[in-house]
């Protein structure tokens, strides 16, 4: 007879399968209810994607546990659990390696003897995902009945399953997979995504879900480093041409005189060097997407080209009159308003018009609250992996550090940040570490503002009317950037390629920058 106990703490489960509720709060009930039942210091419930492991859900763990990959392989604990035909308990004295040793809240360093169970999700017979137990007290799982474990398992399962029907959850999650299948086949590296939990994601996550499956343009707006490329892989994957390539240009890295070719493609004989006739991105994106990043970087004549490209599908080789048509749908980005671009004469309004038939706003990180941590966490996997550590956490100072600061260069300096601190932390020990604890002293994050270069204000306009004050915040802006790249280059000798890494942006685009702003080569 089922124990009241067990009935009592599932009776709330069963009633919420026939609740429509979003997919966070359904898996927090569900590692609650299992804390309720079986008394636990850590637990966690993962999801496989292809040969990762990805946590949904975790209690007792490390916020930024939510933002790491696990390869399967990699963590024998895991590997066993997915092929046991049911839960687990290993044996506190158990010598292989815990996948979430130094995540564990309320642990320093490296997690003690201790137990640990688990057992796989099933769904429709095959391995879908895990639940796993950690108790700090050596025995606490001697005595419980694995078919208790089981049992919820197989009410987890259930949940999964009902809520994999939910509308468009489906077609999300096959989104992911094949997604995931590519990056695997691709490096065998995890793939990069868009991770967070904060209402800035869920708006964007909206968006793409909202914009993906459309065939309209796409124009992806934000700050440099916010991570504009993963949505327009997010919308790629999110819309009917999922299965076809995902073509991407980055605008500012080619030179004026290749523009053409690239985005369209020659034939042999039409310039000097080109030996062989060559497809452009826009034939090869032919059934699919076509990403332009940093669209604003594209000279005016070959603006007016993509115009026509955008219109009706009708491209032309370079040095040929005969004209293709292709089936290409268009994602562009920039980390430039485009609107002043247009305004400034830098842009032309229909091709602007034609590009932002759906503007969509990446929010910068310094907006996205707690999501530093989660997304620091996918980081700090990758150095792991990278340097060959057991494992890389994070202790509540450096936490605090994390979400205190600004953020100004947004993921992508936070990516190059803990790859560094993680370099610096170890140069710390004699002894190479088995866990590795980063500290706020390791980040070494100081104030960005203090790092920025002093701009005097702009003279007000005689008449004080409000084109006078745009005026005035453009030459703001501009003399802004001037001293920003005139100081980069002094710092590094008046090298371009070591100013253009300093300031984290292409050196071609630096060079556009520089001669838009009347700065002088020497």
């Amino acid at each position: 007879m089922t124990p009241p106990s067990l009935l009592t703490a599932l009776l709330p489960l069963m009633a919420d399968l026939a609740q429509d509720l979003p997919e966070a709060e359904r898996h927090r009930r569900l590692l609650q209810t299992l804390r309720a039942l079986l008394p636990c210091d850590a637990t966690a419930m993962l999801r496989l994607e292809g040969e990762w492991l990805v946590p949904l859900a975790v209690d007792g763990l490390s916020r930024d546990t939510l933002g790491r990959r696990f390869r399967a392989g990699e963590h024998p604990r895991f590997a066993q659990l997915l092929e046991a035909p049911g839960p687990v308990r290993f044996a506190a004295d158990c010598g292989l390696p815990d996948p979430f040793d130094g995540l564990v809240e309320g642990v320093q360093g490296h997690l003690p003897v201790h137990d640990c169970m688990g057992c796989a999700l099933r769904v429709d017979g095959r391995p879908w995902g895990l639940l796993t137990l950690d108790a700090l007290e050596v025995g606490r799982f001697s005595r419980v009945e694995l078919d208790v474990l089981q049992a919820f398992a197989s009410l987890a399962a259930a949940t999964v399953v009902v809520a994999a029907r939910m509308d468009g959850l489906a077609a999300r999650v096959e989104d992911e997979r094949l997604r995931a299948d590519s990056y695997a086949r691709a490096g065998g590296q995890a793939p990069r995504q868009l991770i967070g939990h904060g209402a800035a994601h869920k708006r964007l996550l909206r968006e793409i879900a909202l914009a993906g499956p459309s065939e309209l343009c796409v124009l992806i707006q934000g700050e440099t480093g916010v991570g504009k490329e993963l949505v327009a892989q997010a919308l790629h994957a999110a819309s009917p041409r999922a299965k076809r390539p995902l073509v991407s240009i980055n605008c500012a890295a080619l030179p004026d005189n290749l523009v053409e070719s690239e985005l369209f493609g020659h034939v042999r004989g039409a310039f000097t060097g080109a030996v062989t006739d060559r497809r452009g991105k826009f034939e090869l994106a032919d059934g699919g997407t076509l990403f332009l990043d940093e669209v604003a970087e594209l000279p005016l004549p070959v603006q007016a080209k993509l115009l026509r490209a955008l219109q009706n599908g009708q491209i032309q080789r370079l040095g040929s009159d005969r004209e293709h048509r292709v089936d290409v749908r268009v994602i562009a980005a920039s980390n430039r308003n485009l609107a002043e671009e247009v305004r400034a004469g830098r842009l032309r309004a229909d091709f602007y018009h034609r590009l932002s038939v759906y503007p969509l706003q990446v929010p910068p990180l310094r907006e996205r609250g707690r999501d530093v941590l989660p997304i620091g966490g996918f980081f700090l996997e990758e150095a792991r992996v990278r340097m060959g550590l057991g494992g890389v956490r994070l202790d509540a100072g450096a936490q605090a550090a994390l979400l205190a600061y600004d953020w100004p260069g947004n993921v992508r300096e936070l990516e190059h940040l803990l790859g560094r601190s993680v370099l610096k932390a170890l140069g710390r020990h004699a002894q190479r570490p088995r866990i590795l604890t980063l500290s706020a002293e390791d980040l070494g994050l100081a104030s960005p503002a203090a790092a920025a270069p002093k701009i005097e204000p702009a003279a007000a306009s005689p008449g004080g009317d409000a084109a006078g004050a745009q005026a005035g915040l453009r030459e703001a802006v501009a003399q802004f950037e001037r001293t920003m790249v005139e100081q980069a280059l002094e710092r590094h000798g008046f090298s371009w390629a070591a100013a253009a890494r300093a300031l984290q942006v292409d050196p071609a685009n630096l060079a556009r920058t520089a001669k838009r702003l009347g700065v002088a080569r020497r």
